[in-house]
């Protein structure tokens, strides 16, 4: 049985669910290439909008040696510095970091002249970089859940919280229309193995800050989102960052890794129930680290139990009483 086959038929699905369905009107496979369309539309305008060129300095720090580059304001990313540098930089770069403390995306418009770090998962301060892989985990596992079931699962994506490393897990927390949906083995499997396909696309990362009113419009048929998005603009001072790898388009801020290609072994160990979402959860490595399969398993079985952290909508008290 596949994950396409996972639920149960339309029949025993409960009558809001059954409502939910005939209401939607296009596939989510639309509403992917539509939310795709309006991020390359606006990004192509943004870039329009750069107007006279001015130059930048970056001063790259790092192997084979220090050097200064004149690159582009708010055209010239980090990746287009790497190219100056070598194939290996573009290759083995996950992430920047720019004076020294400001983590940066590989494919981000460098604004300013700056000092350039290019960091790698064997960098000797992996904190940032592990945490953008973390993120980015979570992103990806977005697009493989939207993309893998079926319509008529009714799989909203809701978010997914502060990576943390410790925690043994990354997540993303939907809902589904069926919410008692429990994964066979065989199901997480399949899980697993669209996520390391998707991966193995070497697909880039990009991101994009769009209005308030754009990223309505882009979320328009995920009620959960449409809901965040006013608060996070307000934060953001009316700025919402999105991500889009392939097809697929994301609520986050950033920063995360510069492609798909940084993930590696990745396993979708466990679905859990928490409140009205459903909790799905993963491990994964960067395809330089190879470790045995005894220490993968252990990483695997810690990813099984619950991640304990708290939903968007959640109090800490709540968060308490719904995870005792």
């Amino acid at each position: 049985m596949s994950v396409h086959t996972a639920f149960r038929p339309l029949a025993s699905l409960h009558t809001a669910g059954i409502q939910r369905i005939l209401k939607r009107q296009i596939s989510y496979a639309e509403i992917s290439r539509r939310r795709s369309d309006l991020f390359t539309a606006e990004q192509t305008a943004q870039r329009a909008k750069v107007g006279r060129i001015e130059r930048i300095e970056v001063r790259y720090l790092g192997v084979p040696h220090d050097t200064t580059l004149m690159m582009n304001r708010n055209i010239s990313t980090p990746f287009n510095c790497a190219q100056h540098l070598s194939e290996h930089h573009c290759k083995r770069s996950a992430l920047a970091l720019l004076d020294g403390n400001v983590p940066w995306d590989m494919h981000r418009p460098l604004q300013e002249s700056c000092t350039l770090q290019l960091l790698t998962f064997t960098s000797a301060d992996p904190h940032a970089v592990n945490r953008a892989f973390w993120r980015t985990c979570s992103f990806l596992l977005g697009a493989v859940l939207s993309t893998t079931f079926k319509d008529e699962a009714q799989l909203q994506l809701h978010s997914f919280p502060s990576p943390n490393v410790r925690s043994g897990s990354f997540v993303y927390d939907v809902s589904l229309a069926q919410p008692d949906w429990k994964p066979t083995l065989l199901e997480l499997k399949t899980l697993s193995a669209e996520m390391v396909k998707l991966a193995a696309r070497d697909l880039p990362i990009e991101r994009l800050e769009v209005s308030t009113e754009l990223a309505l419009e882009i979320f328009q048929e995920n009620a959960f989102k449409s809901q965040q998005i006013p608060d996070i603009a307000a934060k953001n001072n009316g700025q919402v960052v999105i991500y889009r790898v392939g097809e697929h388009v994301d609520i986050s801020r950033g920063p995360m890794v510069a492609s798909s290609r940084h993930v590696g072994r990745c396993t979708i160990a466990s679905v859990h129930p928490v409140g009205k979402l459903t909790r799905f959860q993963g491990v994964a490595l960067p395809p330089d680290f190879i470790i045995n399969h005894v220490a993968y398993g252990i990483l695997e079985n810690r990813a099984k139990k619950l991640n304990p952290a708290r939903l968007p909508t959640e109090s800490e008290e709540q968060m308490r009483v719904n995870l005792a």
